[in-house]
């Protein structure tokens, strides 16, 4: 489809689209932040299936859980950790609101486990396409960059889609441009990648979520459920998310986990930027080292090696 003012690249790209997976790439919270993608594309009919790489100790469910080696099926009654369990946190708030409530939840796992992984949803569910969601811009980072964020289970989420075959459309979408700063992203460097992305066609634009919208509407909603779930340990991302999508800005406390550091809440964290996943698997500098990982301590291990041979480029600031 021409790409065009009237229709957001994000939805164009899915056009025709009948069965979707989002999925959070970078574990904890981050599927929440593909809820506003998601409940649009339910709302037009669209067969949107959910999945999360996980930070919860997925060893300790039940065998009837599991769907496939490293395929968790979390559902409202799924009994797991009481203290700690986004995925069935999520789901039980996606049932109290009549939402299709099974979540799909990964452990940290290397790429040839986790692309299994993924390779048995897509068979199972029969995907037309995957749309890994960040919460934070940091798996758009290169890994020459002067900060990389916290790569290790973004990237290891890229690697594992941009190597299925069949999937007709894979995209990467990142909601909370801004909050890696607090892990040392450059920012500048983040709208650089972007821009080198747009040049080789692989950049799919920013799509604004308005705040007054039954997406944003909804996602609040359930960032409130799962900060009151998960009291000692709320979503410090998708926290100040849902504070930018109610106007507010600066320095805004919603958690004593942020004591001690000094926020930015602004517009931009509520904006959707958009890429073609094989384009940004393709610009990654260390996605070869990772390829034959089947743990995640062997990513991180090589992203440091990598790390250690690397010239970072220098930033620019912002001019204005």
């Amino acid at each position: 489809m021409t790409p065009s003012l009237s229709v957001p690249p994000l939805f164009a790209a899915l056009q025709g689209a009948r069965r979707v997976l989002v999925a959070g790439a970078g574990g904890g919270f981050d599927v929440y932040a593909g809820l506003p993608l998601a409940v649009s594309l339910w709302d037009a009919g669209v067969e949107v299936h959910l999945a999360n790489l996980s930070f919860t100790p997925l060893e300790l469910l039940e065998v009837d859980a599991w769907a496939a080696p490293d395929v968790a099926e979390v559902v409202a009654d799924t009994v797991g950790p009481a203290e700690y369990f986004p995925e069935r946190t999520l789901a039980r708030w996606l049932a109290g609101q009549g939402l299709p409530a099974t979540v799909f939840a990964f452990p940290k796992v290397g790429v040839q486990r986790l692309r299994r992984a993924y390779r048995h949803l897509a068979e199972r569910l029969r995907l037309d396409a995957i749309v890994l969601v960040d919460g934070g811009t940091d798996i758009l980072m290169r890994g020459d960059e002067a900060g990389l964020g916290t790569p290790v289970e973004d990237i290891t989420s890229l690697a594992a889609v941009a190597g299925l075959d069949g999937i007709p459309v894979r995209l990467v979408t990142c909601l909370g441009f801004g909050i890696d700063a607090y892990h040392g992203v450059v920012h500048t460097q983040v709208l650089e990648n972007l821009a080198a992305l747009d040049r080789e066609g692989g950049y799919l634009g920013a799509l604004s979520i308005p705040g007054g919208s039954r997406e944003a509407e909804l996602y609040r909603a359930a960032v409130a459920d799962a900060q009151a779930a998960t009291p000692l340990r709320p979503s410090i991302v998708n926290g100040q998310i849902a504070a930018a999508l109610e106007g507010a800005f600066g320095d805004v406390r919603f958690t004593t986990r942020t004591s001690g550091s000094r926020l930015f809440v602004n517009p931009l964290m509520a904006v959707y930027f958009t890429v073609d996943l094989p384009k940004l698997a393709a610009r990654c500098l260390y996605l070869d080292l990772i390829e034959p990982t089947v743990g995640m301590l062997q990513v991180a291990s090589r992203i440091n090696n990598f790390r250690i041979t690397v010239d970072p480029r220098t930033p620019r600031q912002f001019p204005h």
